[in-house]
């Protein structure tokens, strides 16, 4: 792969490298890979030491999350996230942030941070021995649930951070609401719809101390989200009935959610110590649907990026996430 590794705008020793996906009607479309390396003594010692970290970022969103990837560093892992095509580092002028019609596009992107990390996306191909951990947030759970149930056996754990598993409305509301989607999805694709997103997530994060950072930019990450589409919406809606279906992602699966979910349209402190985005309880009940070994781990106080709340919260997120990879799934 042609390219080279620059400084990353969180600054060193992040680095990043640019992914070249072809054209589409929008013009170039790239991925960004992120890489952070493990310090000397951790590569050597570390529980994780042989271990691949690809992260994958949710909607209205892109990688950097700086305390999350040093903890993975920490344990010996070599860390890498994707921002995905029309995100983030990846977001060209003249492109519509984060749309594409079907989900599985993303395998493209991921076969690429793939071969960029040294692996490939078959089973009998394991990055010379190592192991390989897929994490994703939100959106980006969704993503790698799905790419995970149809690469089999290519993952070796699965981490999910809040996943967007079943639409906020439930999976009656979703069933009706689908036929409809699918109809103004062909004939509209990039239609408009009504902003839901007032900004409040956004505020609790900044509340509780997660916002700003060093190298934070906030036109990769505007306060309310960026527009939705319904050509995206019909690819959503139609991850969710997969998952509903039933899959399998091959690999012992982690689900981090926070213990209660609060109403989104209006501003209330309990957002800062819940989940303001999905509906937490809907998502449990889909969890197990997505593979045999399912682990489902609930964080009280957590926001939606449990990794970004309050302190008390996040060490609670950490504490289980060492637990199930190191004392469990891919411990020594």
């Amino acid at each position: 792969m042609s390219g080279e590794w620059v400084q990353d705008v969180l600054g060193k020793p992040f680095e990043q490298f640019t992914l070249p996906l072809g054209e589409d009607e929008e013009g170039e479309v790239v991925a960004t890979l992120v890489r952070l390396h493990p310090p000397f003594a951790s590569s050597v010692l570390g529980s994780l030491r042989d271990v691949d970290v690809l992260y994958l970022h949710g909607w209205s969103d892109y990688f950097f999350q700086v305390e999350l990837a040093r903890f993975w560093t920490h344990h010996g892992a070599r860390f890498h996230a994707l921002d995905l095509r029309k995100y983030g580092r990846s977001l060209r002028e003249g492109q519509t942030p984060g749309f594409v019609t079907d989900l599985q596009t993303y395998d493209d992107d991921i076969a690429a941070a793939l071969e960029a990390m040294g692996r490939g996306t078959d089973a009998t191909d394991p990055g010379a021995g190592r192991r390989l951990v897929v994490m994703g947030h939100s959106t980006g759970g969704l993503i790698a649930t799905l790419w995970a149930s149809r690469h089999p056996g290519v993952a070796d754990a699965l981490v999910l951070n809040s996943p967007w598993l079943e639409l906020q409305i439930g999976t009656l509301g979703r069933q009706v609401l689908a036929p409809f989607v699918q109809v103004r999805a062909r004939l509209d694709p990039l239609g408009t719809h009504p902003v839901v997103d007032l900004g409040y997530y956004t505020r609790a994060q900044a509340d509780v101390g997660a916002l700003p950072i060093a190298g934070y930019r906030r036109e990769w990450r505007p306060e309310r989200g960026f527009p939705t589409h319904p050509g995206w919406l019909a690819a959503i809606v139609e991850g969710h009935r997969r998952v509903a279906a039933g899959i399998d992602v091959g690999c012992p699966a982690l689900v981090l959610l926070s213990t209660r979910s609060t109403n989104p349209l209006v501003w209330n402190v309990d957002m800062t110590a819940s989940d303001s985005v999905l509906v937490v309880d809907d998502i449990a009940r889909a969890a197990p649907r997505i593979g045999r070994d399912v682990t489902i781990s609930r964080i009280e106080g957590g926001i939606h990026d449990l990794f970004l709340s309050r302190p008390s919260a996040r060490t609670e997120a950490y504490s289980a996430l060492q637990r199930w990879l190191v004392g469990g799934v891919l411990g020594r």
